[in-house]
């Protein structure tokens, strides 16, 4: 590949991601349905566990298939349905990206979110961090995210 065209592209894909992040964060959820491949893939087995690094255990034990979802419309329903009526915080850190094929790449993100509630709404206050692990894809109008894993270092509720 050229040099420069690799360049770019992990430019572009930077970009999504900040996107993605964005219109989560401000509920544009026409902007975030634009980051999206029409066959993504998000996986939520492991979100809300945390691996202890010297014992290697989950806890809590992580979910099973039912936390993936699959299909566009999925994907966004998900994500609407979880942080509609809460304020959120997310920062994607210090983006490892490998260009794979001339129309793919994959990604890791270091990152942290908050999410607390909203005036009126339901009482939570959570914050966490760990790490995106995405693959892309260039579609015609650029390049979207193909699927994404969350994995957690940290929860604090």
């Amino acid at each position: 590949m050229d040099p420069l065209q690799r360049l770019l592209d992990i430019e572009e894909i930077r970009g999504l991601k900040a996107r993605y992040f964005r219109c989560m964060d401000t509920k544009d959820w026409d902007g975030l349905s634009k980051v999206f491949a029409p066959d993504a893939v998000f996986d939520l087995r492991e979100v809300s566990s945390v691996r202890n690094p010297l014992t290697g255990e989950w806890s809590p034990p992580y979910g099973d298939d039912s936390a993936v979802h699959r299909g566009h419309a999925n994907v966004l329903k998900m994500i609407r349905e979880a942080v509609e009526h809460r304020v959120t915080i997310h920062h994607g850190h210090m983006g490892e990206i490998e260009i794979t094929g001339e129309d793919t790449a994959r990604g890791i993100w270091a990152m942290q979110d908050v999410v607390v509630n909203a005036p009126g709404g339901e009482p939570i206050d959570m914050r966490g961090s760990g790490h995106y692990h995405d693959g892309y894809v260039r579609l015609p109008d650029g390049w979207a995210i193909l699927s994404t894993k969350i994995t957690r270092l940290a929860l604090e509720r």
